[in-house]
């Protein structure tokens, strides 16, 4: 009997100790479910992190035309651009290759949102100025903007010598100037596309008659398919809005190659237009699209070479940066 009662109180606590321990299973994994959700709670209650789009385009131009692209801070970007004369001139002229328009240029980066330039041009003997400001940015994930958003401001002002009015009106400064606005409004639809729209405003103080619009307003859509890695495809057109264009001037319409080559990127072009400030390629353009006698098509490009003048502690690694 003593033998059956030392078994049986054996078995008794051989039994609440299993018991206990089961229990302690049940509350650990109970409290690793509420550990658990309340993880998730908190991920819910943090707000996602944005990744903003990069490289929408390869460089601050579109063609001829700016991009979303700026500079990065402490950035300046050194641009050469030449415009040739009309391709179907022919042998005489060697299809253009003799006479050539040129502006040389500099962009620099204050900001990673605020970049200033300045040029001058062969063409009218121009000398230009502007300043983009990034307004939004794209966001690829998390919530934000689905569009990039600049403004743009420049002004040009002509060095030629005073023409002879009629009447033997006095010719001001003033008339030598010209202003315009834009927005740049752009997305990155994915790694090959993206497109672009630029409303734009411009002003001229001086016009060739009284009947003749002061003011412009023009239309402007571009876009990118990227090649490869280093090669993308642009294009850009501008429709200057009925009622306010000059007499005697077409639509403006630009193709190129963007072609990247270390810190240059070289971009090869075809245009109706020569010039390379806002005021005369997408106001004052004569030429049609066109090979025969009554069109124009020019060759043109672009080298852009990227120096770092500011080193921000965060890129000491980085040599060129553009946003």
């Amino acid at each position: 009997m003593r033998v059956s009662y030392v078994l049986l109180l054996a078995v008794s606590i051989l039994t609440a100790g299993n018991l206990y321990a089961q229990d302690d299973k049940l509350k650990q994994k109970a409290n690793d479910e509420d550990d658990a959700n309340l993880m998730e709670l908190l991920d819910e209650n943090e707000p996602a992190k944005k990744t903003y789009a990069t490289a929408t385009f390869k460089t601050t131009r579109l063609v001829t035309g700016h991009s979303i692209e700026n500079t990065g801070k402490g950035v300046l970007d050194f641009r050469v651009n030449h415009r040739f004369g009309a391709l179907n001139a022919g042998t005489s002229t060697f299809f253009g290759l003799d006479d050539a328009n040129t502006r040389i240029g500099f962009d620099y980066g204050i900001t990673d949102w605020l970049m200033v330039g300045f040029g001058r041009n062969s063409f009218m003997k121009e000398y230009d100025g502007f300043l983009k400001v990034k307004l939004l940015r794209q966001v690829e994930e998390g919530k934000g903007s689905p569009l990039s958003l600049s403004y743009m401001g420049a002004m040009s002002v002509q060095s030629l010598p005073a023409p002879v009015l009629p009447g033997g009106q006095e010719y001001y400064f003033s008339n030598r100037l010209y202003y315009m606005n834009q927005l740049l409004i752009a997305r990155k639809f994915n790694e090959w596309l993206s497109l672009q729209l630029m409303p734009t405003h411009i002003h001229y103080n001086l016009v060739p008659t009284t009947a003749e619009p002061n003011d412009l307003v023009a239309m402007g859509i571009g876009g990118r398919i990227k090649l490869s890695n280093r090669v993308t495809l642009n294009g850009e057109y501008y429709y200057r809005i009925p009622g306010t264009e000059q007499l005697g001037y077409r639509n403006v319409l630009s193709v190129g190659v963007d072609i990247e080559t270390g810190g240059h990127v070289f971009q090869l072009m075809l245009s109706n237009s020569r010039a390379m400030t806002e005021r005369a390629y997408i106001g004052q353009t004569p030429g049609e699209w066109r090979f025969d006698k009554l069109g124009a098509i020019h060759l043109g490009f672009n080298i852009s070479r990227v120096f770092t003048i500011v080193r921000p502690k965060e890129f000491k690694g980085s040599r060129n940066r553009i946003y």
